[in-house]
């Protein structure tokens, strides 16, 4: 499979931000800051959140567990505490962190322990992963918010970044390179074309 050019210059860029300390700092850049999520599979997280206007890039990955450097079948296993989650880059003049979390709420059903869907495991919890005491309030208030909407309690958690694995090459921009691949016309699909109609409702 062949990630995009795009996909390979954002994995550069933020593995150089990491080489030094292998923790994850905002770019150095005062039009670019950071997001950190998990919902889920990552392919169709970072499938979503590709669309929204104001992202310039997403990166697939593990994060919040205790094994250095995992591989994906290591995570898989569930045994190394990772979650699978998306780190995105976006420009806050052009969307807010507030509405990252808000389409986070969208993108995934926060309410069902370690799994979504038939993806079941840790690995696949529900999890904000905060760079900052900014963001950490922004995702405490969002999610009680959110709570409002759902029915059953939300588990999702909500922690400090510590430490964001870029995932292995084939899994960035995973569904516009395999747009026919099974699970991603079966589970992917439908949630692109759901949230595809939402943002153009929001243009009018």
């Amino acid at each position: 499979m062949k990630p995009l050019i795009c996909c390979l210059l954002a994995i550069a860029t933020l593995t150089a931000c990491t080489a030094e300390t292998n923790t994850t700092r905002p770019m150095q850049n005062e039009k670019t800051e950071l997001a950190t999520v998990g919902g889920g599979c990552f392919w169709c997280t970072e499938a979503l959140f590709q669309m929204l206007p104001g992202v310039k890039s997403v990166v697939s990955g593990y994060s919040g567990g205790q094994v250095e450097n995992p591989t994906y079948e290591q995570v898989c296993s569930g045994k190394t505490g990772h979650a699978e989650v998306i780190q995105v880059a976006f420009d806050p003049a052009k969307v807010s962190y507030e509405k990252i979390i808000e389409t986070f709420w969208e993108a995934h059903d926060p309410t069902t322990l370690n799994r979504q869907g038939n993806d079941v495991g840790t690995q696949y919890r529900s999890i904000i992963l905060y760079n900052s005491d900014a963001q950490k309030a922004v995702a405490e208030k969002s999610k009680a918010e959110a709570q409002k909407k759902f029915p059953s309690p939300i588990v999702t958690e909500i922690v400090p970044l510590k430490t964001f694995y870029v995932g292995e090459d084939y899994h960035q921009n995973y569904y516009r390179s395999n747009p026919n691949q099974s699970y991603c016309r079966a589970i992917i699909r439908p949630k692109v074309e759901k949230f595809e109609k939402k943002l153009k409702s929001e243009k009018k």
